[in-house]
Formats: structure tokens, C-alpha cells, sequence
């Protein structure tokens, strides 16, 4: 006995609405492509975040191999470049 096809009905993270998670929803989870950029534009302006720890932006942390650019060129004695 198999369960009858249900579609799976979910909520918008932006406004809440019952969104069908169905193939003709493009925009899913959201309910609309205007909930869809909202979201987008929280988490650009950091108004939306994972939590955690904080990365260190250190220059400490930086590879040896990335490329340095003096005076518009690039130093071909880089550890990239061998």
C-alpha cells in the first residue's frame, strides 16, 4: 500500500506564508522572488549571521603563495610563480 501523493507545504523565512514545495515553485522556500532578495540583502548587510566564533583577519593568516602585486605587476619571484 502505498501513501497518496501530499505536497509538502512549507513556511516562508521572510513573510511566513505557506509556500508548496513543488518543481513550479521557482522561488522555493521562499513564496515569492521578493521574499527571495529580502533575505538576500539581510545576509549582505550582516543583519543575518551563523553563530561562531569570529575568523581572525590577521595578516598572520595569510598564504605564502598569494600573488603580490607591486606598481601594477606581479613579483615573479613569489613562491606561486616556482
Amino acid at each position: 500500500m502505498t501513501a497518496p501523493n501530499k505536497t509538502l507545504i512549507v513556511k516562508c523565512p521572510n513573510c511566513g506564508c505557506s509556500v508548496p514545495w513543488t518543481p513550479e515553485q521557482v522561488s522555493k522556500p521562499f513564496c515569492s522572488e521578493r521574499c527571495k532578495l529580502i533575505d538576500l540583502g539581510e545576509w549582505a548587510m550582516e543583519e543575518k549571521r551563523i553563530p561562531g566564533e569570529p575568523l581572525s583577519l590577521d595578516n598572520d593568516n595569510c598564504m605564502d603563495s598569494e600573488i603580490r602585486v607591486t606598481q601594477g605587476s606581479v613579483d615573479e619571484n613569489d613562491s606561486f610563480f616556482h
